[in-house]
């Protein structure tokens, strides 16, 4: 049987397709050579070039042999992602639609602090959940994006920000917090944050690299077996019957269940380390002095901080964000029971870049539009 790999190469060849070398981690990439009769050592001269150097001509390649480069340029590429929108806002937030090649476009947000440059990266043309408080559910969901979609988001956003690769490293922390639900594409998230932590490509901290989930179980108790990181949980409700409503694959995977799993991913952990519970305030909805002592008692066995993020609302939203008194009032609550809090500054609001907000443009296959005008519609 012929492997994955050389079949692959195969088929892109035969349809005059080009390996895109942003689609390997290290692993990968020495595999193909192997496969290829080369030596290992040299994924990880190519891994430097490309997550280093920000190359993507093998030609820049100087260290590598020209007999090399040369067989490379047949069969395989660097291709990046194309901009089709840069904007920033009057805070600093930068926000990139990017365009696919089959015509999809995602977004992904750079948003820069004294102490810390943060990138929102997207896993998915738009999201296969649908939380009812987010733009990116109203957009549908395609498909999954590969790793060198995922990975290209960094690897673009470095050559953007830092256009000498040995200046002072701008982009510090990367969330996986853009569209989509990382774990419902968790091989590619997997493979695309081994690159991210990988000391010849980006050279990340575990700590500076965050996946955030609605709480899809079964992933997140595999996370930690493929590739460590730091974990966020989009909670948003301190109760199943509320959860069931913002947040609907609490339904199959509820609270109690989600919890549990979320302690199993602790074990062992530095006791410095948290999990970051995101909680977006929602006016009348999640936001009562009840809502906040349930909370309390939901938390209260997790090492965690609790993010409150202000609602941002967005266009045919039927949400409205709770008030800096109500928000000031929950948060206090939590931290007179022994909680960490931290409410989220709103950034990027003027671009659409803030939580919540990024929808990209996408060719819908779940017909979104039709089920949440029924939600609605049941509402009136």
């Amino acid at each position: 049987m012929k492997s994955v790999l050389v079949q692959d190469k195969k088929n892109c060849m035969n349809n005059s397709e080009k390996i895109n070398l942003l689609d390997f981690t290290s692993e990968k990439l020495k595999a193909f050579f192997l496969e290829r009769g080369d030596k290992p050592f040299r994924a990880t001269q190519i891994i430097k070039w490309i997550h280093q150097h920000g190359v993507d001509k093998f030609s820049e390649m100087t260290n590598v042999s020209k007999t090399l480069r040369a067989e490379l340029e047949t069969i395989a590429e660097i291709r990046p992602l194309e901009i089709a929108i840069d904007d920033q806002s009057s805070d600093g937030t930068r926000k990139w639609l990017l365009r696919l090649p089959d015509g999809n476009c995602i977004e992904t947000v750079f948003i820069p602090e004294d102490d810390r440059g943060t990138l929102c990266v997207s896993s998915q043309v738009g999201c296969a959940l649908d939380c009812t408080f987010c733009s990116t559910a109203r957009q549908g969901f395609n498909r999954n994006l590969t790793v060198a979609e995922i990975i290209g988001q960094l690897w673009l956003a470095k050559k953007l920000l830092q256009p000498n690769p040995e200046s002072e490293r701008v982009i510090s922390n990367v969330v996986m917090m853009g569209m989509g639900e990382p774990l419902l594409n968790f091989d590619n998230v997997v493979d695309a944050m081994t690159l991210m932590l990988d000391d010849n490509a980006y050279g990340l901290s575990k700590r500076r690299v965050t996946l955030s989930t609605s709480g899809v179980v079964p992933a997140l108790d595999r996370l930690r077996e493929k590739v460590e990181v730091s974990l966020a949980i989009s909670l948003h409700a301190p109760n199943n019957a509320l959860r069931d409503q913002l947040v609907p694959v609490n339904k199959k995977y509820p609270i109690e269940q989600l919890i549990a799993s979320c302690q199993r991913y602790m074990v062992g952990k530095a006791a410095r380390e948290r999990i970051t519970i995101e909680y977006v305030m929602l006016n009348g909805i999640n936001d009562s002095d009840q809502n906040a002592h349930e909370l309390v008692n939901v938390l209260k066995d997790v090492p965690v901080k609790v993010n409150l993020i202000p609602f941002n609302p967005f266009p045919e939203t039927r949400y409205q964000r709770s008030s800096n008194n109500r928000i000031h009032r929950f948060r206090d609550i939590l931290v007179n029971a022994g909680l960490v809090v931290i409410t989220r500054k709103t950034r990027g609001e003027d671009i659409d870049a803030a939580c919540g907000q990024l929808a990209g443009k996408i060719n819908d296959k779940s017909r979104r539009d039709i089920h949440f005008a029924r939600i609605e519609s049941s509402t009136e």
